[in-house]
């Protein structure tokens, strides 16, 4: 290796680590640890196949495949007639919206919410961020319910926080128990994630399940972290309800999560927000301000029409999803080896695919479901997640939130190929 200098001259002397100019620029070793999104690269890979001709089905993307709402997408073209709207704006949301959603957060919690503790993110994923960076220092231990969205072990890990996984498999409906939140609580643990609807099992905790949490989290001091992004979207009569409503004395130490994304098929419009006590609100907003300023200003103006304007697409998206969790479920249950809780809520399959392993399949025998989900797509053109992303190996994640006839092709070739 030689690296040559502006004049066409080289170095010709074999470089080192050591004597590497290069050195300086070496990515960090945080960066360097942190592990790609599984999901977003799942997805792209089957987009790609796509566009190579290839016809993948795609059940891996997070992202419902609906159009965002004809008002929604009026109320953007009309505040592209506003100059003011070209010009930055408070950094932590315009307050239209934050007075939008505090005053839907206080509905929903019956606790009030003032619009100082609402901070409105590029998407919920910098809501993510944010609130472990506000709360956790070096060493910090999160307690992680797991299976558990792939994002949240890489953002403990980027505020130099520990994650601690706690295990709920499918024989408990891939919900964990204060009991083991108790075995896993260390002097070290300051915080606790939890997330009802989940992803990516679809689980939703009964109001007494949630209450029962809250408590032994107020009980025992640590932040609750809690991810509402799925909260609209649950079957069969369920409800998702509030942690904040059912244990009131939370509000000093909680920080909720939410976003337009899921709810209103709004992911690309980037609009999330946090809601949190005072203090850390300030501080959030305050990092914000050197990160990425606001948002957007026409996604917010988006994403008020959504709050505020009609509410029937939420019914009919929810219909349709609950059409395809049915669909699929059943589709997987047909084949041996495949073990399908039926999720209440979100648009998640995940089945426990253990049946599946170490069997002769077109002469491979998958050892993991990383090697499975890669079979899989080689052989079915089917694009499906891998436990590994979002704890142990042994099962997969489907996403439902892709149309009817691509669904029903997808498990045709599963059950197919797995017959």
């Amino acid at each position: 290796m030689c690296i040559r200098l502006e004049s066409g001259a080289a170095l010709m002397n074999p470089v080192t680590p050591e004597t590497n100019p290069l050195r300086a620029f070496a990515v960090s070793r945080r960066l360097s640890a942190l592990n790609e999104s599984v999901t977003l690269s799942t997805d792209a890979e089957a987009k790609a196949l796509r566009s190579a001709g290839r016809p993948v089905v795609g059940f891996a993307a997070g992202e419902p495949d609906f159009e965002t709402p004809a008002h929604v997408v009026e109320a953007a073209a009309r505040a592209l007639e506003d100059t003011s709207n070209f010009r930055y704006s408070p950094a932590a949301g315009l307050p239209e919206l934050r007075d939008v959603i505090a005053t839907q957060t206080s509905a929903r919690s019956g606790r009030p919410v003032s619009t100082s503790q609402v901070v409105v993110t590029n998407g919920g994923k910098q809501a993510v961020y944010q609130a472990f960076q506000a709360v956790i220092d070096p060493g910090d231990e999160v307690l992680l319910p797991t299976p558990h969205w792939t994002t949240y072990p890489e953002v403990i890990r980027l505020a130099d926080g520990v994650p601690v996984p706690v295990f709920a498999g499918p024989e408990h409906d891939y919900k964990v128990t204060p009991a083991q939140l108790e075995r896993a609580y260390t002097p070290r643990t300051k915080a606790l994630v939890f997330v009802s609807p989940s992803n990516p099992t679809g689980a939703v905790y009964t109001p007494e399940e949630t209450r029962s949490i809250g408590e032994w989290a107020l009980a025992r001091g640590v932040w609750v972290i809690t991810d509402e992004i799925y909260k609209d979207l649950v079957y069969d009569g369920v409800e998702s309800v509030s942690v904040l409503a059912l244990v009131p004395e939370l509000a000093g130490q909680l920080i909720t999560l939410d976003g337009v994304a899921k709810t209103y098929a709004m992911t690309g419009w980037r609009v999330g927000w946090m809601v949190a006590p005072d203090g850390v609100a300030r501080a959030v907003a305050n990092l914000q301000s050197h990160l990425t300023s606001n948002v957007s200003n026409i996604s917010q103006r988006a994403a008020i029409a959504a709050l505020t304007g009609p509410q029937d697409c939420i019914e009919s998206f929810t219909a349709a999803f609950d059409r395809r969790r049915r669909a699929l479920v059943s589709g997987l249950s047909a084949i041996d080896g495949v073990r399908v809780p039926m999720p209440q809520g979100a648009f998640y399959v995940y089945p426990e695919v253990t049946g599946l392993l170490g069997r002769d399949w077109s002469g491979l025998r998958p050892a993991n479901t990383v090697e499975l989900a890669e079979l899989i797509l080689a052989k079915t053109e089917v694009a499906v997640v891998p436990g590994e992303a979002f704890g142990p190996s042994g099962y997969l994640r489907l996403s439902f939130a892709l149309a009817d006839e691509a669904l029903a092709e997808g498990i045709d070739r599963l059950r197919r190929f797995f017959s």
